[in-house]
């Protein structure tokens, strides 16, 4: 596993900043931009906020002409102050409240994502200022985080729902779906837009205004543990399967993991260790209740290592905090450590701060920002 700071960098953030870090990259960030882009040509792109919502990303995503993926109005304020321009932002919670829409109107992003016929009907008082995605349930055995059972319709209530939207003189502008996060194919993904091409063209031959947006989602797959394929080999039957769209329909996504999980790392140090049950313990300075939070929220298995060499045997890292679930990996290979050493955590930028609490009132981890593009120049500080 590869990482953009080498280990004697690592060990000077430390000494300089201390434990715990996340050390963020907005270079890898745009680096990540790019390669999806070349994934997928013909797509824009709205990065769902709630990946990492930090500042640094936000502006780095911005300079990058992505959009916003905004799912509350706690994000649509995170997004507010950086001058966004609304039209560049789309509100995909499925569910939500009245104020939640007012928010939205507010700010100015006026299309919304909604998935069954009582959410249609709250939007019956804002008709003539809004743009709706319906969002359709494709549920996938093949995803580490399957999204379908909680949101969407089913492809077969899809046209009544069209149908209802429009006797309630509501604008459809087009579908949306998400096959989850982390499949290991895009065959889901494939069949998706495939499914949604053929309801698109039954609609528009008996609608009065035909649907022209295509949400494709996100869940596009990073590589944790070096057994998922390179993003323009799995993007290639996504490629595919949006030819059968035709070209008067616009293609959107809603990437969050793949934009900003390599760009973080977590430095932790040692701060105690035992024995039990005939194997080493090491307690960190961070843990599942902090950076580690996807361990259990985001069912994400981080490559981690530590700085000091030597045989490695097994053993458990476990964080922080006074609770017994606080376990970063129960079994993990690592050579014998002393209090003080570092370990690091790779592949963390996404689920990891955005997901973590103030459990037993110990301080969130601070963030280290690196190359970010502030006056032109490269630049690192805290934030």
């Amino acid at each position: 596993m590869t990482t953009f700071l080498g280990d004697e960098e690592i060990r000077r953030l430390a000494a300089e900043h201390g434990t715990p870090l996340l050390v963020l990259d907005c270079e890898t960030v745009r680096r990540q931009v790019r390669l999806l882009r070349a994934a997928l040509p013909k797509v824009d792109f709205y990065y769902a906020v709630k990946a990492l919502p930090h500042p640094a990303v936000l502006r780095t995503m911005q300079q990058q002409g992505v959009g916003f993926d905004l799912a509350s109005s706690g994000e649509i304020e995170q997004v507010r102050r950086f001058y966004v321009n609304p039209r560049n932002t789309i509100h995909t919670h499925p569910i939500k409240k009245r104020n939640d829409i007012r928010d939205s109107l507010r700010f100015g992003c006026t299309t919304f994502v909604v998935d069954n016929r009582d959410e249609l009907s709250k939007f019956v008082e804002f008709r003539h200022r809004v743009g709706l995605l319906l969002r359709v349930s494709f549920p996938n055995p093949d995803a580490t985080v399957d999204l379908s059972r909680k949101f969407g319709c089913a492809p077969a209530e899809t046209l009544d729902l069209l149908r209802v939207a429009r006797q309630l003189g509501l604008h459809v502008k087009g579908l949306s779906f998400h096959v989850g996060s982390q499949s290991r194919t895009a065959s889901m993904h494939a069949h998706a837009v495939h499914e949604c091409a053929r309801i698109i063209r039954e609609y528009n031959r008996d609608g009065d205004t035909p649907l022209s947006t295509l949400d494709i989602g996100g869940g596009f797959p990073v590589d944790y543990c070096g057994t998922m394929p390179d993003i323009d080999a799995f993007c290639a039957p996504i490629r595919e399967a949006l030819t059968s769209l035709g070209g008067d329909i616009h293609v959107i996504a809603e990437p969050g993991r793949y934009l900003v999980a390599p760009a973080a790392i977590s430095i932790t140090s040692v701060m105690g260790k035992a024995r039990r049950c005939d194997r080493p313990w090491y307690y960190l300075d961070d843990g599942v209740y902090g950076a580690y939070s996807g361990r259990i929220f985001d069912h994400a298995n981080y490559p981690i290592r530590s700085l000091r060499p030597g045989p490695a045997v097994s053993s458990v890292l476990a964080g922080p905090t006074c609770d017994s679930i606080d376990i970063v990996h129960d079994d993990i290979a690592l050579p014998a450590l002393e209090i003080g050493d570092l370990v690091i955590g790779e592949m963390m930028g996404a689920y990891t701060i955005s997901t973590s609490t103030e459990f037993n009132s110990l301080e969130r981890c601070r963030v280290v920002v690196l190359h970010e593009d502030l006056t032109s120049d490269s630049v690192a500080h805290i934030a």
